[in-house]
């Protein structure tokens, strides 16, 4: 067992690279399936997630080699259909292999997602799309199988603009006889890097970034090389944490254009933000005001940065509400922040968080990935150490994140008990 030890207090100030995107990653290194010719993928980050991932695709049928950020995946002699429990139980994104491989080999049988616990997050929006494609679709004893000797293009209607689903669908069209259109897609930039590495493959895909993507099917795709976008919600980690500080941060390697939501917000709260090409500066003094927000799907404010904002919002002055939309269980840390003393009430889908002068140090439980980077930043403005068990979570979406925030002053580290 693991824990994070933090003594708050200090302002953060210097400099911090951003690494590759993990939820461009995912979907990309899935994409893979699609082809049996060698494909190289770069500025993947090392983390648990990429690790699960890369396992199942071994566990699949491909061959994986890895030089630091940069993952080789070639095909060895057979191509399995078969997603088993031990991994899809650890990290929803699992389930994107459904696509490629209905889309490959007409038939797919994948456990049902595990992951974070921020709600049921069901899968019938690509289990609906997968049917509209020609897919028989059954469930059986945890599993889906899907069956389809040949995908056929279609219409189809997203009910809501799911990120996994629009992936999902994108990459099992390419694959299909004829056009396919997804209406109400998600517009995120990791749905258009998937699109722009699945075009480098071969693929005829338009709009994607728009909410129509068009998908004319092709019958066989090509390998390729690729550089993953850098990590948006890890940008937006760090310039929040050098807003709580009271810090100054020059973050580099980011591209401020995919986090104009949260930019603006951080702006409205006090904080001073410079652009200078691909580096975002962030600093902040102490009077940062209450700042509502309302998570939605992209280019809105992120879900992925709600538990962060709680954080900044706490130690803000005012009432601010911060109305959570697309997850129906993701105020589990919560109940961590009031242990160090903020002032926060839940209603229904909405928190009120009444902002006070500081925080204290209090042992306090990560419940989920982006909630155990809230309470780090908690841990970083408030007053003695933090103890953060649950760590684990930690280590699915943040790449090297003690060692970052070290260089930048924290007094951080992480303990094996």
């Amino acid at each position: 067992m693991e824990k994070i030890l933090i003594t708050g207090g200090k302002k953060l100030s210097g400099t911090v690279k951003i690494s590759g995107s993990k939820n461009a990653s995912l979907p990309i290194l899935v994409a893979t399936l699609l082809t049996d010719e060698d494909c190289l993928v770069k500025n993947v980050p090392h983390l648990q997630d990429v690790e699960t991932i890369l396992a199942l695709l071994k566990i699949l049928g491909k061959r994986i080699s890895r030089h630091n950020k940069n993952i080789k995946i070639s095909s060895t002699y057979r191509l399995d259909s078969e997603a088993p429990y031990e991994l899809v139980k650890k990290m929803r994104a699992s389930i994107l292999v459904m696509g490629p491989l209905l889309g490959r080999l007409g038939r797919v049988r994948a456990s049902l997602p595990g992951g974070c616990a921020i709600g049921a997050r069901p899968i019938n929006l690509h289990l609906q799309g997968f049917r509209k494609l020609g897919a028989k679709v059954s469930l059986e004893r945890g599993y889906v199988q899907l069956d389809a000797p040949r995908l056929h293009g279609a219409n189809i209607y997203l009910d809501f603009p799911s990120v996994g689903a629009t992936e999902n669908l994108m990459m099992a069209a390419t694959r299909a006889k004829g056009k396919t259109v997804i209406e109400n897609a998600a517009s995120e930039p990791e749905i258009q890097d998937l699109a722009h590495f699945l075009n480098k493959m071969g693929a005829k895909i338009k709009g994607a970034g728009t909410n129509i993507i068009k998908v004319e099917g092709v019958n066989v795709l090509s390998g390729t090389i690729h550089e993953v976008i850098p990590d948006r919600i890890e940008t937006g980690t760090f310039m929040v944490a050098a807003a709580v500080t009271g810090g100054d941060v020059v973050i580099r390697g980011a591209n401020p254009e995919h986090l104009e939501a949260v930019m603006t917000k951080l702006r409205e709260a006090g904080a001073k933000i410079t652009l200078n090409n691909k580096e975002i500066r962030v600093s902040s003094g102490k009077n940062l005001k209450a700042t509502d927000i309302e998570t939605v799907p992209y280019p809105g404010f992120p879900t992925d940065m709600q538990a962060q904002w709680m954080v900044l919002m706490s130690l803000s002055k005012g009432t601010s509400i911060i109305t959570e939309t697309v997850f129906e269980n993701r105020f589990l840390h919560v109940g961590e922040l009031q242990r160090m003393g903020s002032n926060i009430q839940v209603k229904g889908n909405s928190a009120i968080v009444k902002g006070i002068l500081k925080l204290s140090g209090a042992p306090v439980m990560a419940t989920d990935l982006r909630a155990s980077a809230a309470l780090i930043l908690a841990a970083l403005s408030a007053e003695g150490k933090t103890e953060i068990f649950g760590v684990n979570h930690l280590d699915r979406g943040y790449e090297d994140i003690e060692r970052k925030l070290r260089r930048l002053g924290a007094r951080i580290k992480r303990i094996k008990e």
